[in-house]
């Protein structure tokens, strides 16, 4: 591995962080990131990084403003010590569900944060399962896109059978069609009516789930409720059981204690995010690692090979 590689993290996720400089061969840059008594954020490299290549290992993750103010505020730090190229590591980006202006006065968010990235000096973006692909518009830089599906599918094969893969609204069935596609599966969609804000109501299913394991499958989990009312409709309509896979386990609010009750036998997740106290306690979550992955994509950026062939 060529010397000039620099892995650097907040205090989002150093444990991510200290995994893919490990599959690297790497140890991570040394850093202080701290805040001050008014709670303020400060940050010190303390490494010197003049001409290198830097990778800032941060997802946005709860809590989303403090992580997010981290990422900015590192790489300025890393700008002014003259690196010569920086790319945010952002595998669960905040704000991505804002991500058009739906209602009368409302912002693009995600627009704002990828307006940040750039113009504090992040040169390249590498993000896992937006929420919303075209947010990689957003930015006039490069931006990667990973999947989490290599490493999802292959536990659904070893896990699972007889499966159906179902998407638990209108606007996941294209992720969806994609894994039951590479799975040779069938499809199904669940019809829902959302009256608020996390908050939504199941209607019926589209597609034959009788007798089959119906896993249900998002890029992120908030507060579950579409995931419960969801595995609720699937048994009512003749699934044998209900399993689910997420990448991002946002799971705020009631989300833990709403998956202990449902009828959901196990959700999948990824450590795109970390999981809360609350959620490592509960049995049904299964965590899998994108470490890999991630430390793949960072070897190929950094060496100008293709990133997408990943995923062919």
């Amino acid at each position: 591995m060529p010397k000039d590689i620099k892995i650097v993290t907040g205090n989002a996720h150093p444990s991510m962080a200290r995994d893919i400089a490990q599959h690297l061969g790497l140890s991570l840059t040394e850093s202080d990131v701290r805040k001050f008594s008014d709670g303020e954020i400060f940050v010190e490299v303390k490494e010197n990084v003049r001409g290198a290549d830097v990778f800032v290992v941060q997802p946005t993750c709860s809590p989303v403003n403090d992580h997010l103010m981290e990422l900015v505020i590192m790489v300025d730090a890393l700008r002014r010590a003259s690196a010569r190229r920086i790319t945010a590591v952002v595998p669960y980006y905040g704000y991505a569900r804002q991500d058009r202006k739906n209602a009368p006065r409302v912002p693009i968010s995600a627009k704002v944060v990828a307006e940040m990235f750039m113009a504090v000096g992040v040169r390249r973006v590498l993000c896992m399962d937006l929420h919303a692909g075209q947010i990689q518009g957003f930015f006039n830089i490069p931006v990667d896109h990973l999947y989490a599906a290599p490493v999802i599918l292959d536990y659904i094969k070893d896990e699972y059978s007889d499966v159906i893969m179902v998407s638990p609204d209108a606007g996941g069935v294209e992720r969806t069609r994609a894994f039951a596609k590479r799975l040779n599966v069938g499809l199904a969609i669940i019809d829902k009516r959302r009256d608020k804000p996390n908050e939504c109501e199941a209607m019926h299913v589209i597609g034959d789930v009788q007798g089959k394991v119906a896993i249900l499958m998002d890029d992120m989990v908030d507060t579950a409720g579409t995931l419960c009312s969801g595995a609720q409709t699937l048994l009512e309509n003749g699934a044998k059981e209900v399993h689910a896979c997420c990448t991002h386990p946002v799971l705020s609010g009631p989300a833990v204690e709403r998956l202990t009750k449902s009828d959901i036998k196990s959700l999948v997740v990824t450590n795109s995010i970390p999981l809360g106290a609350q959620a490592r306690d509960c049995k049904k979550i299964k965590v899998l690692s994108v470490s890999k992955l991630l430390a793949d994509a960072i070897n190929r950026i950094h060496n100008e090979d293709s990133v997408s062939s990943l995923f062919v």
